[in-house]
């Protein structure tokens, strides 16, 4: 391995190799902070350039653009409530009512180090082990996946304020809205009318984008102008020592559970960040105010969503199989430079993979230094009247919805759930379980009824395997009791 290192360190250190990687993250960092224009898409566009340049300099810029996009996702969802990537779905919860106290600055800082620290371990994972937990991600079948959705669901309690009825009512709905389109299973229409738009679906991206950002300039088109000279001056600080200290369990756990949920092929980083969210508001002394605009609330999504990209990359490497969505692009490229990721790969092209790694890790070191920087020019935008930053955050959603895929249906999607978030708002629904529902119900859908074809109906085979067994127990808990401390805390203030 030592080797392998000093001949990554080799590889990167040239002008060409550091220039491509700069490109990158500059890219990824622009791109990420533009909604709709996910990671995934940033690394399709730049794919056919890639192969102009040898290996080396391509895999550098491709990796670099998908983990700094991760990141800077986030500062659209603080600044703008509008997630500028899936990753950063959750982030919204806590950043945006954060930016709206006036410590939007603050906030930013969070998520630069979060993400930071969340990189930079599961790099290091990544290094280390890397064929280990490959063999151990091939032992996750489906009952461990549901299991896994239904611990993200289970933070619906957590997310419903005041009211869990309505929180349940909106993790209901999008779990309804996730189950539009052909069943996985037996390849039958459900709930499309014919429609041959509704047939694929309803995608993530425009409904996240609708519920969060159009309803958001909805909203502040009738807010009183003067309430909105608030957020206007953003310089964004990394948090102090004793801040640290105080988020180092869950930035710790949160990126360690991020990692090994990215691990498993096909979950993403996305699911990731709902996962931890979920844990970090259900063991937390301060559940009660997750989704107020706390700290915690930031780091934890920052850091898992982080660690996951980093987690995604084991078992394209050591197995040849796509984590996530930009893996399995990031697969089409290995194979167009005439590379095959897999077993083998590790002894055949040991520098190319160290070299790979290592630039992961710099990237992550990178955005602590610079992103303070962008997000100062990033920022600039808020000095202008909201006039002017509602049509272009607009402009941006339309944008970003229609590139999902090239659809005119999509950007109507979008537009129709920004009216929906609107009058959800209106009448006190929060819009976190909708997301919720929305991105977990397809796994837990379908990796619930592949293992009941597979046991032949049984429902113990969820209870006799003790992973999915323990990921259910923590579930159960995670759900019961912030409902137990809701009506506790409501009996004792009766009395």
């Amino acid at each position: 391995m030592l080797n392998e290192v000093l001949e990554a360190l080799n590889n990167l250190l040239t002008f060409d190799n550091i220039l491509l990687l700069i490109f990158g993250i500059l890219i990824g960092f622009i791109g990420g902070s533009i909604p709709g224009i996910s990671g995934t898409m940033l690394v399709v566009v730049l794919l056919p350039v890639s192969y102009v340049f040898d290996p080396i300099g391509a895999f550098l810029l491709l990796t670099s653009i998908y983990a700094v996009s991760v990141f800077s996702g986030s500062i659209s969802a603080i600044l703008f409530r509008t997630p500028g990537t899936p990753e950063s779905a959750a982030t919204v919860f806590d950043g945006f009512p954060m930016a709206q106290k006036g410590e939007a600055g603050k906030a930013l800082g969070i998520s630069i180090m979060s993400s930071a620290i969340g990189g930079v371990i599961g790099t290091i994972i990544l290094i280390f082990l890397t064929p280990l937990l490959a063999s151990w991600a091939l032992g996750f079948s489906s009952p461990e996946y549901f299991s896994l959705a239904f611990l993200g669901l289970s933070v619906v309690a957590a997310l419903s304020g005041n009211s869990i009825t309505k929180g349940l009512i909106g993790v209901a709905f999008g779990l309804f809205i996730a189950t539009i389109g052909i069943d996985p299973i037996t390849g039958v229409d459900r709930f499309t009318f014919n429609n041959n738009f509704l047939r694929g679906g309803i995608d993530f991206i425009p409904v996240l984008i609708g519920l969060f950002a159009v309803s958001e300039v909805l909203k502040k088109v009738q807010e009183n102008k003067q309430k909105q000279g608030k957020e206007k001056k953003v310089n964004s600080s990394l948090p102090g020592m004793k801040l640290l200290k105080r988020l180092s369990n869950v930035i710790g756990l949160s990126t360690l559970l991020g990692f090994f949920i990215g691990v498993l092929p096909g979950v993403g980083a996305t699911t990731a960040s709902m996962v931890s969210y979920s844990q970090a508001s259900t063991f937390s002394r301060k559940r009660d105010k997750f989704g107020t605009g706390i700290p915690e609330g930031i780091a934890a999504p920052e850091s898992a969503n982080n660690a996951a990209a980093m987690g995604a990359m084991v078992p394209l490497l050591a197995l040849g199989i796509p984590g996530s969505g930009t893996t399995a692009v990031l697969l089409g490229a290995f194979i167009l430079h005439g590379i095959q990721p897999g077993p083998l790969m590790l002894e055949e092209q040991g520098g190319l993979v160290y070299t790979i790694f290592i630039g992961l890790l710099i990237s992550n070191i990178i955005i602590i230094f610079i992103s303070k920087y962008l997000i100062k020019g990033f920022s600039q935008i808020l000095k202008l009247d909201y006039s002017v930053i509602g049509p272009l955050i607009i402009i941006f959603c339309v944008t970003g919805s229609y590139a999902v895929r090239n659809s005119i249906f999509d950007v109507i999607i979008m537009l129709l759930f920004g009216i929906v978030g609107y009058f959800m708002e209106k009448s006190k629904f929060p819009l976190a379980p909708v997301v919720l529902g929305l991105v977990l119900g397809p796994i837990a859908e379908e990796q619930f009824r592949r293992a009941l074809r597979v046991s032949n109906g049984d429902f113990s085979i969820f209870f006799t395997r003790p992973m999915s067994l323990v990921l259910i127990a923590l579930g159960l808990i995670s759900f019961l009791l912030p409902i137990y401390q809701h009506y506790r805390k409501r009996s004792n203030n009766f009395n």
